[in-house]
Protein backbone atom coordinates (compact mmCIF):
# COMPACT_ATOMS: atom_id res chain seq x y z
CA UNK A 1 0.00 0.00 0.00
CA UNK A 2 1.68 3.44 -0.84
CA UNK A 3 2.37 6.32 2.20
CA UNK A 4 0.17 8.83 2.73
CA UNK A 5 1.06 11.88 1.28
CA UNK A 6 2.62 14.33 4.04
CA UNK A 7 1.48 18.16 4.02
CA UNK A 8 2.52 20.55 6.56
CA UNK A 9 0.61 23.81 7.07
CA UNK A 10 2.78 26.25 8.56
CA UNK A 11 0.64 28.92 10.65
CA UNK A 12 -2.74 28.56 12.39
CA UNK A 13 -4.75 31.41 11.48
CA UNK A 14 -7.30 32.27 9.00
CA UNK A 15 -5.63 30.83 5.77
CA UNK A 16 -3.75 28.09 7.55
CA UNK A 17 -6.84 26.35 9.33
CA UNK A 18 -9.03 26.64 6.28
CA UNK A 19 -6.11 24.80 4.37
CA UNK A 20 -5.20 22.14 6.44
CA UNK A 21 -9.31 21.35 7.09
CA UNK A 22 -9.62 21.44 3.16
CA UNK A 23 -6.97 19.14 2.27
CA UNK A 24 -8.68 16.34 4.41
CA UNK A 25 -10.71 15.66 1.51
CA UNK A 26 -8.19 12.70 0.61
CA UNK A 27 -7.73 10.10 2.75
CA UNK A 28 -4.09 9.01 2.12
CA UNK A 29 -3.54 12.88 2.85
CA UNK A 30 -1.76 13.44 6.60
CA UNK A 31 -1.73 16.73 7.42
CA UNK A 32 0.30 18.66 10.27
CA UNK A 33 -0.70 22.04 11.78
CA UNK A 34 2.11 23.52 13.35
CA UNK A 35 1.41 27.18 15.05
CA UNK A 36 2.73 28.87 17.87
CA UNK A 37 0.12 28.78 19.83
CA UNK A 38 -2.48 26.43 21.33
CA UNK A 39 -5.86 28.37 20.53
CA UNK A 40 -7.28 29.99 17.24
CA UNK A 41 -7.05 33.40 17.31
CA UNK A 42 -9.28 35.04 16.28
CA UNK A 43 -7.62 38.42 14.86
CA UNK A 44 -10.55 40.33 13.93
CA UNK A 45 -11.77 40.92 17.33
CA UNK A 46 -8.27 41.92 18.68
CA UNK A 47 -9.65 45.49 19.82
CA UNK A 48 -12.53 43.72 21.38
CA UNK A 49 -9.73 42.10 23.48
CA UNK A 50 -8.19 45.39 24.14
CA UNK A 51 -11.58 47.49 25.00
CA UNK A 52 -12.65 44.11 27.44
CA UNK A 53 -15.49 43.03 25.01
CA UNK A 54 -14.58 39.59 23.65
CA UNK A 55 -11.76 37.08 24.54
CA UNK A 56 -10.71 36.78 20.91
CA UNK A 57 -9.87 32.92 21.50
CA UNK A 58 -11.44 29.92 20.23
CA UNK A 59 -10.69 26.29 20.60
CA UNK A 60 -9.00 24.63 18.41
CA UNK A 61 -11.41 21.88 18.20
CA UNK A 62 -14.28 23.70 17.12
CA UNK A 63 -12.52 25.26 14.20
CA UNK A 64 -9.99 22.42 12.85
CA UNK A 65 -10.92 19.06 11.64
CA UNK A 66 -10.03 16.08 13.84
CA UNK A 67 -7.83 13.86 11.50
CA UNK A 68 -5.72 17.57 11.01
CA UNK A 69 -2.62 17.05 13.97
CA UNK A 70 -1.81 20.62 15.79
CA UNK A 71 1.91 20.65 16.73
CA UNK A 72 2.27 24.05 18.98
CA UNK A 73 5.87 25.46 17.96
CA UNK A 74 7.10 27.92 15.54
CA UNK A 75 9.01 27.28 13.04
CA UNK A 76 12.30 28.66 12.69
CA UNK A 77 13.86 27.78 9.00
CA UNK A 78 12.46 25.57 5.67
CA UNK A 79 14.55 22.94 4.41
CA UNK A 80 13.36 22.92 1.04
CA UNK A 81 16.29 20.45 0.01
CA UNK A 82 15.42 17.85 2.52
CA UNK A 83 12.20 18.64 2.42
CA UNK A 84 11.66 19.66 6.33
CA UNK A 85 11.09 22.24 8.71
CA UNK A 86 13.31 23.34 11.82
CA UNK A 87 11.28 23.78 15.20
CA UNK A 88 11.77 26.47 18.32
CA UNK A 89 11.58 23.62 20.35
CA UNK A 90 13.87 21.73 18.83
CA UNK A 91 13.55 18.85 16.11
CA UNK A 92 11.97 18.67 12.64
CA UNK A 93 9.08 17.50 10.53
CA UNK A 94 9.39 17.11 7.33
CA UNK A 95 6.93 17.09 4.81
CA UNK A 96 6.23 16.31 0.58
CA UNK A 97 3.99 19.80 0.29
CA UNK A 98 3.89 22.65 2.38
CA UNK A 99 1.97 25.74 2.83
CA UNK A 100 3.28 28.52 3.97
CA UNK A 101 0.30 30.49 5.84
CA UNK A 102 2.38 32.75 8.55
CA UNK A 103 0.00 35.26 8.26
CA UNK A 104 1.18 39.30 9.25
CA UNK A 105 1.82 41.41 12.37
CA UNK A 106 2.90 44.91 12.74
CA UNK A 107 5.59 46.52 10.50
CA UNK A 108 8.59 48.03 12.17
CA UNK A 109 7.23 51.64 12.06
CA UNK A 110 10.74 53.17 11.76
CA UNK A 111 9.03 56.06 13.97
CA UNK A 112 11.70 57.24 16.75
CA UNK A 113 10.74 55.92 20.08
CA UNK A 114 7.92 53.77 18.56
CA UNK A 115 9.22 50.35 19.48
CA UNK A 116 10.22 51.61 22.92
CA UNK A 117 6.92 53.51 23.88
CA UNK A 118 3.74 52.52 21.51
CA UNK A 119 2.03 49.46 22.14
CA UNK A 120 0.92 47.34 18.81
CA UNK A 121 -2.34 45.36 18.61
CA UNK A 122 -1.53 42.88 15.73
CA UNK A 123 -1.17 39.76 17.80
CA UNK A 124 -2.53 38.00 20.81
CA UNK A 125 -0.02 39.12 23.11
CA UNK A 126 0.17 42.70 22.29
CA UNK A 127 -3.44 42.81 22.23
CA UNK A 128 -3.45 41.45 25.92
CA UNK A 129 -0.42 43.73 26.73
CA UNK A 130 -2.06 47.02 26.11
CA UNK A 131 -5.21 45.75 27.79
CA UNK A 132 -3.25 45.35 30.71
CA UNK A 133 -1.61 48.90 30.28
CA UNK A 134 -4.70 50.20 29.60
CA UNK A 135 -6.68 48.41 32.85
CA UNK A 136 -3.82 50.44 35.18
CA UNK A 137 -3.65 53.58 33.78
CA UNK A 138 -5.45 56.32 34.88
CA UNK A 139 -9.46 56.53 34.13
CA UNK A 140 -8.52 60.59 32.24
CA UNK A 141 -5.63 58.82 30.61
CA UNK A 142 -5.14 60.62 27.04
CA UNK A 143 -4.78 57.91 24.36
CA UNK A 144 -3.06 58.37 21.10
CA UNK A 145 -4.28 55.60 18.58
CA UNK A 146 -1.67 56.05 15.45
CA UNK A 147 -3.22 54.62 11.90
CA UNK A 148 -6.36 55.11 10.60
CA UNK A 149 -7.30 51.60 8.57
CA UNK A 150 -9.76 49.70 10.16
CA UNK A 151 -7.71 47.93 13.10
CA UNK A 152 -6.57 52.11 14.30
CA UNK A 153 -10.40 53.25 13.59
CA UNK A 154 -12.06 49.66 15.81
CA UNK A 155 -9.83 50.48 18.61
CA UNK A 156 -10.51 53.84 18.73
CA UNK A 157 -13.85 53.79 18.22
CA UNK A 158 -13.72 50.65 20.86
CA UNK A 159 -11.77 52.78 23.99
CA UNK A 160 -13.70 55.63 23.05
CA UNK A 161 -16.59 54.25 23.99
CA UNK A 162 -15.18 52.54 27.34
CA UNK A 163 -14.66 56.28 28.56
CA UNK A 164 -11.13 56.94 27.14
CA UNK A 165 -10.28 60.49 26.00
CA UNK A 166 -8.93 59.33 22.16
CA UNK A 167 -6.75 61.34 19.68
CA UNK A 168 -6.67 59.23 16.02
CA UNK A 169 -3.58 60.46 14.19
CA UNK A 170 -4.58 58.97 10.49
CA UNK A 171 -0.77 60.24 9.11
CA UNK A 172 -3.03 60.65 5.88
CA UNK A 173 -7.11 60.39 5.09
CA UNK A 174 -8.97 58.11 7.73
CA UNK A 175 -10.03 55.22 6.23
CA UNK A 176 -8.05 54.79 3.15
CA UNK A 177 -10.02 52.01 1.39
CA UNK A 178 -13.80 53.58 2.01
CA UNK A 179 -15.43 55.94 -0.38
CA UNK A 180 -15.85 59.63 0.43
CA UNK A 181 -19.80 58.69 1.38
CA UNK A 182 -18.18 56.02 3.82
CA UNK A 183 -15.89 57.60 5.15
CA UNK A 184 -17.85 60.68 6.29
CA UNK A 185 -20.23 58.43 8.18
CA UNK A 186 -17.09 56.83 10.23
CA UNK A 187 -16.16 60.36 10.94
CA UNK A 188 -19.59 61.67 11.91
CA UNK A 189 -19.71 58.10 14.19
CA UNK A 190 -16.21 58.70 15.75
CA UNK A 191 -16.72 62.41 16.21
CA UNK A 192 -20.31 61.15 18.33
CA UNK A 193 -17.92 59.58 20.26
CA UNK A 194 -15.68 61.69 21.27
CA UNK A 195 -12.82 60.84 18.96
CA UNK A 196 -10.31 63.53 17.53
CA UNK A 197 -9.98 63.04 14.34
CA UNK A 198 -6.45 64.09 12.99
CA UNK A 199 -6.04 63.95 9.09
CA UNK A 200 -3.87 64.92 6.08
CA UNK A 201 -0.08 65.39 5.27
CA UNK A 202 0.98 67.21 8.94
CA UNK A 203 -1.14 64.32 11.00
CA UNK A 204 2.20 62.12 10.46
CA UNK A 205 3.87 61.09 13.35
CA UNK A 206 7.76 61.47 13.61
CA UNK A 207 8.84 60.64 17.40
CA UNK A 208 7.18 58.87 20.04
CA UNK A 209 7.57 59.43 23.45
CA UNK A 210 6.30 58.10 26.66
CA UNK A 211 4.25 60.69 27.38
CA UNK A 212 3.62 62.36 23.79
CA UNK A 213 3.21 62.02 20.49
CA UNK A 214 5.02 64.36 18.07
CA UNK A 215 3.72 65.07 14.94
CA UNK A 216 5.44 67.00 11.13
CA UNK A 217 4.21 70.24 11.96
CA UNK A 218 6.17 70.42 15.00
CA UNK A 219 3.09 69.84 17.73
CA UNK A 220 3.74 67.83 20.46
CA UNK A 221 0.39 65.73 22.06
CA UNK A 222 -0.12 64.38 25.55
CA UNK A 223 -0.20 60.78 25.39
CA UNK A 224 -0.59 58.30 28.55
CA UNK A 225 -1.12 55.30 26.14
CA UNK A 226 -0.20 55.31 22.43
CA UNK A 227 -1.41 52.69 20.01
CA UNK A 228 0.19 51.82 16.84
CA UNK A 229 -1.75 50.71 14.37
CA UNK A 230 0.09 52.14 11.22
CA UNK A 231 1.25 49.09 8.93
CA UNK A 232 1.86 45.30 8.53
CA UNK A 233 4.68 43.22 8.13
CA UNK A 234 5.04 39.52 6.99
CA UNK A 235 7.70 37.01 8.99
CA UNK A 236 10.81 36.47 7.79
CA UNK A 237 10.65 33.15 7.41
CA UNK A 238 10.50 32.46 3.41
CA UNK A 239 13.39 34.95 2.90
CA UNK A 240 15.56 33.32 5.75
CA UNK A 241 15.09 30.24 4.54
CA UNK A 242 16.19 31.09 1.02
CA UNK A 243 12.97 31.48 -0.89
CA UNK A 244 11.89 34.41 -3.33
CA UNK A 245 10.00 37.20 -1.50
CA UNK A 246 8.14 40.35 -2.40
CA UNK A 247 9.72 43.42 -0.71
CA UNK A 248 7.73 42.97 2.24
CA UNK A 249 8.99 39.53 2.14
CA UNK A 250 5.65 37.75 1.11
CA UNK A 251 6.30 34.67 -0.53
CA UNK A 252 6.21 35.28 -4.55
CA UNK A 253 4.04 32.87 -6.21
CA UNK A 254 2.59 32.08 -9.32
CA UNK A 255 -1.50 32.43 -9.93
CA UNK A 256 -1.88 28.74 -8.58
CA UNK A 257 -0.03 29.97 -5.19
CA UNK A 258 3.02 28.26 -5.57
CA UNK A 259 6.58 29.15 -5.11
CA UNK A 260 8.39 30.63 -7.70
CA UNK A 261 11.51 28.25 -6.22
CA UNK A 262 9.73 25.27 -5.37
CA UNK A 263 6.58 23.34 -6.82
CA UNK A 264 6.21 21.46 -3.47
CA UNK A 265 5.87 24.70 -1.40
CA UNK A 266 2.38 26.75 -1.94
CA UNK A 267 1.32 30.28 0.28
CA UNK A 268 -1.67 31.28 1.63
CA UNK A 269 -3.03 34.52 3.35
CA UNK A 270 -2.06 37.38 4.06
CA UNK A 271 1.95 35.89 3.80
CA UNK A 272 1.53 34.73 -0.21
CA UNK A 273 2.62 37.98 -3.14
CA UNK A 274 1.22 35.72 -6.44
CA UNK A 275 2.51 37.37 -9.65
CA UNK A 276 3.94 40.20 -7.27
CA UNK A 277 0.27 41.72 -6.77
CA UNK A 278 -0.62 40.69 -3.49
CA UNK A 279 -5.04 41.12 -2.25
CA UNK A 280 -5.38 42.93 0.34
CA UNK A 281 -4.84 41.84 3.97
CA UNK A 282 -8.18 40.42 4.98
CA UNK A 283 -9.49 37.44 6.53
CA UNK A 284 -12.14 37.75 4.02
CA UNK A 285 -9.32 36.68 1.44
CA UNK A 286 -7.12 34.73 3.62
CA UNK A 287 -9.72 32.56 3.94
CA UNK A 288 -10.53 31.84 0.06
CA UNK A 289 -6.46 31.77 -0.74
CA UNK A 290 -6.34 29.39 1.97
CA UNK A 291 -8.76 27.05 0.15
CA UNK A 292 -7.33 28.04 -3.20
CA UNK A 293 -3.71 26.57 -2.06
CA UNK A 294 -5.03 23.56 -0.60
CA UNK A 295 -6.54 22.92 -4.39
CA UNK A 296 -3.08 23.64 -5.69
CA UNK A 297 -1.20 20.56 -3.39
CA UNK A 298 -4.37 18.32 -4.00
CA UNK A 299 -4.44 19.01 -7.62
CA UNK A 300 -0.73 18.44 -7.82
CA UNK A 301 -0.95 15.42 -5.72
CA UNK A 302 -3.59 13.69 -8.10
CA UNK A 303 -1.39 14.49 -11.04
CA UNK A 304 -3.17 17.73 -12.36
CA UNK A 305 -2.39 20.88 -13.63
CA UNK A 306 -3.47 23.59 -10.28
CA UNK A 307 -5.46 26.51 -12.03
CA UNK A 308 -5.16 30.02 -11.32
CA UNK A 309 -6.70 31.83 -8.41
CA UNK A 310 -9.73 34.03 -9.04
CA UNK A 311 -10.88 35.71 -6.22
CA UNK A 312 -13.81 38.16 -6.36
CA UNK A 313 -14.76 40.72 -3.10
CA UNK A 314 -17.54 41.67 -1.07
CA UNK A 315 -16.69 45.30 0.79
CA UNK A 316 -14.64 45.43 4.37
CA UNK A 317 -16.51 45.94 7.36
CA UNK A 318 -15.32 48.06 10.49
CA UNK A 319 -16.80 48.34 13.79
CA UNK A 320 -17.39 51.45 16.02
CA UNK A 321 -18.14 50.35 19.04
CA UNK A 322 -20.46 47.98 20.20
CA UNK A 323 -23.41 49.93 18.79
CA UNK A 324 -22.36 51.24 15.51
CA UNK A 325 -20.53 49.96 12.49
CA UNK A 326 -20.16 50.01 8.63
CA UNK A 327 -19.80 47.64 5.82
CA UNK A 328 -18.36 49.49 2.93
CA UNK A 329 -19.74 47.95 -0.08
CA UNK A 330 -17.41 46.90 -3.17
CA UNK A 331 -17.14 45.56 -6.30
CA UNK A 332 -15.66 42.24 -7.20
CA UNK A 333 -12.02 43.79 -8.02
CA UNK A 334 -11.99 45.17 -4.16
CA UNK A 335 -12.95 48.91 -5.63
CA UNK A 336 -15.14 51.02 -3.09
CA UNK A 337 -18.96 51.68 -3.85
CA UNK A 338 -21.15 54.52 -3.11
CA UNK A 339 -22.84 51.92 -1.09
CA UNK A 340 -22.26 51.32 2.38
CA UNK A 341 -23.90 50.31 5.38
CA UNK A 342 -23.74 52.06 8.85
CA UNK A 343 -25.61 52.80 12.60
CA UNK A 344 -26.29 49.73 14.12
CA UNK A 345 -27.38 47.45 11.17
CA UNK A 346 -23.62 48.01 10.06
CA UNK A 347 -22.74 46.81 13.53
CA UNK A 348 -25.20 43.60 13.18
CA UNK A 349 -23.60 42.79 9.75
CA UNK A 350 -20.06 43.16 11.37
CA UNK A 351 -20.50 40.72 14.30
CA UNK A 352 -22.40 38.31 11.92
CA UNK A 353 -19.33 38.63 9.40
CA UNK A 354 -17.54 37.95 12.50
CA UNK A 355 -19.22 34.97 13.48
CA UNK A 356 -19.53 33.56 9.66
CA UNK A 357 -15.99 33.51 9.44
CA UNK A 358 -15.76 31.18 12.16
CA UNK A 359 -18.48 29.04 11.07
CA UNK A 360 -16.73 28.88 7.66
CA UNK A 361 -13.54 27.30 9.08
CA UNK A 362 -15.72 24.71 11.16
CA UNK A 363 -18.07 23.74 8.16
CA UNK A 364 -14.79 22.63 5.75
CA UNK A 365 -13.42 20.63 9.34
CA UNK A 366 -16.72 19.31 8.66
CA UNK A 367 -16.84 19.11 4.98
CA UNK A 368 -14.07 19.71 3.50
CA UNK A 369 -14.25 21.38 0.12
CA UNK A 370 -17.28 23.13 0.66
CA UNK A 371 -16.46 26.53 1.18
CA UNK A 372 -16.96 28.83 -2.15
CA UNK A 373 -16.85 32.04 -3.14
CA UNK A 374 -17.27 35.23 -5.90
CA UNK A 375 -15.00 35.18 -9.10
CA UNK A 376 -13.39 38.18 -10.42
CA UNK A 377 -12.04 37.96 -13.98
CA UNK A 378 -10.53 41.25 -13.73
CA UNK A 379 -7.16 40.50 -12.18
CA UNK A 380 -6.36 38.13 -15.03
CA UNK A 381 -6.91 40.96 -17.87
CA UNK A 382 -5.03 42.74 -15.21
CA UNK A 383 -1.79 40.43 -15.47
CA UNK A 384 -2.36 40.08 -19.40
CA UNK A 385 -1.65 44.01 -19.93
CA UNK A 386 1.49 43.98 -17.40
CA UNK A 387 3.11 41.47 -18.84
CA UNK A 388 1.24 40.74 -22.48
CA UNK A 389 0.02 36.99 -21.88
CA UNK A 390 -1.24 35.34 -19.10
CA UNK A 391 1.25 34.18 -16.84
CA UNK A 392 2.49 31.13 -16.65
CA UNK A 393 1.80 28.66 -14.21
CA UNK A 394 4.79 26.55 -11.56
CA UNK A 395 5.89 22.82 -13.34
CA UNK A 396 4.70 19.91 -11.99
CA UNK A 397 6.52 18.75 -8.79
CA UNK A 398 8.99 15.96 -9.07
Amino acid sequence: MPENTEVLVIGGGYAGVLAANRLTQRADVSVTLVNPRPSFVERIRLHQLVAGTHTAVVDYSQVLAEDVRLVVDTVTRIDTVGRGVALAAGGTVGYDYLIYAVGSGSADPHVPGAAEFAYPVSSLEDAQRLRTVLDSASAKAAVTVVGAGPSGIETAAELAERGHGVTLVCGGVLGPYLHPRGRRSVAGRLAGLGVTVLEGPDAKVTAVTRAAVRLGDGRELPSEVTVWTAGFGVPDLAARSGLSTDALGRLLTDETLTSVDDARIVAAGDAAAPSDLPFRMSCQAATRIGAHAADTVLSRIAGGQPVPINLGFFGQCISLGRRAGIFQFASKDDTATKLYLGGRPGSKLKELVCQVTVKHLANEARKPGSLTWVRDDKRGQLLRARHGEAPAASGQAA
